[in-house]
């Protein structure tokens, strides 16, 4: 039973995993009124409620994990 529960619990962990994704950017602009990161990609991303954006200024360097598939950003990593 012990053996089937871990063996559940990595599945189920990797399919989760699949599902995300991480952009490594630097930020342009940040509309905290929108909460929508821009990069100098031009990719956009929409933070999601939750996420703390403490160190976030433009010209800093970001990693971002969304959905994949999606702009909804679950979390901003400020990279020093």
């Amino acid at each position: 039973m012990k053996k089937m529960i871990i063996a559940t619990v990595s599945v189920l962990s990797m399919a989760v995993a699949a599902y995300a994704a991480e952009v490594e950017g630097i930020v342009t602009n940040y509309d905290p009124a929108t909460r929508m990161i821009v990069l100098e990609s031009g990719q956009a991303f929409t933070v999601t409620e939750g996420v703390e954006l403490n160190a976030l200024q433009p010209g800093g360097t970001v990693v971002i994990t969304h959905d994949d598939g999606s702009t909804d950003a679950t979390s901003v990593e400020v990279v020093q």
